[in-house]
């Protein structure tokens, strides 16, 4: 199985490289598949710059043509996206709607983060990933940034520790994805 953990907000300041780092890590520790962080800053993928609709797979773009075959070599994807006015971040639509039917049949799992947890975000980003026709996880995790202990630099203080409350949800929805692939 191969999984690769988005991380979605591009802004400053930014704690999603840190979330994706513990997911990272704590699956590293417990299972035995290759774990990838790919981190939507570090991806050139402009807006409308494709001339064929995502559908066809014809690309053009050199950018779109590898962020196509990364996306083509990941069996589970998780999605690591803070709330933003009760949606999700405009780079993380970008970036999925670069593709389609290579996000087809995947497994979707998605770890939101506000100061409530992020459902609202979740819950519309949920309704692209049906659109896009992969699977969707029974559960979710919503990382409630008020129960987390943050610096003056608003970054997680000790993101092990403080993420550590989330980790059993973790290992079961990665257990669902391994049970799913094993019967599609």
């Amino acid at each position: 199985m191969n999984i690769k953990i988005i991380t979605a907000s591009v802004r400053k300041g930014r704690i999603g490289p840190q979330i994706s780092d513990w997911i990272s890590q704590s699956l590293q520790q417990k299972i035995d598949h290759l774990v990838e962080v790919i981190d939507l800053k570090d991806w050139n993928l402009p807006l409308d710059d494709e001339p064929f609709l995502p559908a066809t797979g014809h690309y053009v773009q050199s950018h779109t043509q590898q962020w196509s075959e990364k996306i083509s070599s990941g069996d589970v994807f998780i999605f690591v996206f803070p709330q933003y006015n009760w949606g999700y971040p405009a780079s993380l639509k970008n970036a999925v709607d670069h593709l389609y039917k290579e996000w087809e049949g995947k497994v979707a799992l998605m770890v939101s983060y506000a100061n409530r947890g992020g459902a609202k975000a979740a819950d519309q980003f949920q309704q692209v990933v049906e659109g896009l026709h992969m699977h969707n996880l029974s559960g979710r995790i919503e990382i409630n940034l008020k129960d987390i202990r943050l610096n003056d630099e608003a970054k997680l203080v000790d993101a092990l520790s403080d993420l550590q409350q989330y980790q059993n949800g973790l290992y079961d929805l990665i257990q669902e994805s391994e049970v799913f692939l094993k019967n599609s």
